[in-house]
C-alpha cells in the first residue's frame, strides 16, 4: 500500500511504559487503544537494572484480548539463556497467532551482572555481538521444525517426522546450542526482531539481523542519515535493504489542549533531553512533523513514547493518527493478521528445508 506521494505507507508503533504499574488492566487498555489506532506494534520496555514485571509474560496476557496489533517486548541477551529466550518469543508468536517481536536489548553494568553472578560486565561492543549471535541461533532454532515437520498420526503413534526436525550446532563467543527447538516453528517463521540503532555499537547488529531499527533522532536529516548507513550495510551483508524498517523513536507529550508545539518542536523537529528527542505540542502538529519526515525520506515510521500513557496514547490515537489517515498517509485497516503483514515483511524461507530442497 502506498500513500499519495508515492512512498511506501507509514508505520507507527508506541510504547505501552507506565511507571510503578503491577496489573495486567492497565497495559490491555493501552493496547486495545493501540490497536483500535490500528498501530503496526506496542512496545513494552524491561531491564535488569530495575524492579518491573517481565514484559514477555505482560505481552502474553495482553494477547488473548487483542486480536490484530503486535506485541513486542524487550528482552535483554546478556546473561539470559538463548534457548530460553527463543523458547519464550516462539510461545508468545504461538498464543498471539502470529504477532510477536522481540525487541534485543543488553545489560552493561556490573550491578546487573552481579544479579545473576556469572560473568562481570563486559564491552558494549563486545555484547552487540553476543546479542547478534543470540539473534543469529535463535533463527536457526525457529527453523529446527519445519513448518509440516508434524505430522500427529494416530494410527501409527507417530507425532513428528525427525527427518523434518534438525540439530542447529551453533557455536558462539560465550554460548553453544545444540537444538533443535522444544517448540515448533512460530507462525510467522521468525518473529519480529527490532534493535534500537541509535548508538553506533548496537548499528551493525541491527543492520545484519534486524527486521525493524529504533533511532532516537531530533532532526529528519539525521535520522535520513543513519536509515542509509543502516541499508547500505544491510546490503553489505547481503540482505534485501528493503526487508528493513527504520523507524525515529520520540517521546511525545500532547498536554491537556490543542495548542502549537513549543519553540524547537513542531515541524523542525524535537528536542533533545537527558532521555532522548522530546516533542511537546498539540496532536495536529505532530501530525505536521510526521507527514514532513516520512515525506522528506527520513523514516519509514515512528515509534513514539507517551510522557503520560493513557492520556497521551488517547489523543495520539483520536487526533493525530486520525490527520494522517485523512491525508491517505496511514492504513486505516489492517491488511493482515501477522506482524509482518503489517510491516509488510515476507515470512522467512526455513534454512533447513531449503538446504534439503537443494541436496
Amino acid at each position: 500500500m502506498t500513500a499519495p506521494h508515492g512512498r511506501a505507507l507509514l508505520h507507527l508503533a508506541a510504547a505501552l511504559d507506565q511507571q510503578a504499574a503491577y496489573d495486567a488492566a492497565s497495559h490491555v487498555e493501552l493496547a486495545q487503544l493501540a490497536e483500535r489506532g490500528v498501530l503496526d506494534f506496542v512496545t513494552l520496555g524491561d531491564t535488569f537494572g530495575r524492579p518491573g514485571l517481565d514484559a514477555l509474560a505482560v505481552l502474553s496476557r495482553v494477547a488473548p484480548v487483542t486480536g490484530r496489533i503486535g506485541l513486542v517486548p524487550t528482552v535483554t541477551t546478556t546473561h539470559t539463556e538463548p534457548f530460553q529466550v527463543q523458547a519464550a518469543v516462539a510461545t508468545l508468536d504461538w498464543v498471539s497467532r502470529g504477532r510477536a517481536g522481540w525487541h534485543i536489548d543488553v545489560s552493561t553494568t556490573e550491578g546487573e551482572a552481579r544479579l545473576f553472578g556469572r560473568r562481570h560486565a563486559a564491552h558494549a561492543d563486545a555484547l552487540w555481538q553476543e546479542a547478534g549471535e543470540v539473534a543469529e541461533v535463535a533463527a536457526r532454532l525457529w527453523d529446527s521444525w519445519q513448518d509440516d515437520a508434524e505430522i500427529r498420526d494416530e494410527a501409527t503413534g507417530r507425532f513428528i517426522d525427525r527427518d523434518k526436525l534438525h540439530y542447529v550446532d551453533f557455536e558462539g563467543g560465550t554460548f553453544s546450542v545444540k537444538g533443535p527447538s522444544i517448540v515448533p516453528r512460530p507462525p510467522q517463521g521468525h518473529p519480529v526482531r527490532v534493535v534500537d540503532a541509535t548508538e553506533g555499537h548496537a548499528r551493525r547488529t541491527a543492520a545484519r539481523y534486524a527486521d525493524v531499527a529504533l533511532v532516537r533522532v531530533v532532526g529528519p536529516a539525521q535520522a535520513r542519515a543513519i536509515r542509509n548507513e543502516l541499508r547500505d550495510t544491510a546490503a553489505e551483508f547481503g540482505r534485501d535493504p528493503d526487508g528493513l524498517r527504520v523507524l525515529a523513536a520520540l517521546s511525545i507529550d500532547l498536554g491537556d489542549g490543542e495548542r502549537a508545539a513549543e519553540p524547537g518542536h513542531g515541524g523542525g523537529g524535537p528536542r533533545q533531553t537527558a532521555q532522548g528527542p522530546l516533542y511537546r505540542g498539540g496532536p495536529v502538529d505532530l501530525a505536521e512533523l510526521v507527514a514532513a519526515w516520512h515525506g522528506a525520506d527520513a523514516a519509514d515510521g515512528f515509534h513514539l513514547t507517551p510522557v503520560e500513557p493513557r492520556r497521551d496514547l488517547e489523543r495520539l490515537v483520536n487526533a493525530t493518527v486520525a490527520l494522517l489517515q485523512h491525508r491517505g498517509l496511514f492504513r486505516t485497516f489492517y491488511p493482515g493478521s501477522t506482524l509482518r503483514e503489517h510491516l509488510g515483511l515476507a515470512r522467512p524461507a526455513n534454512q533447513y528445508a531449503v538446504a534439503q530442497g537443494a541436496s
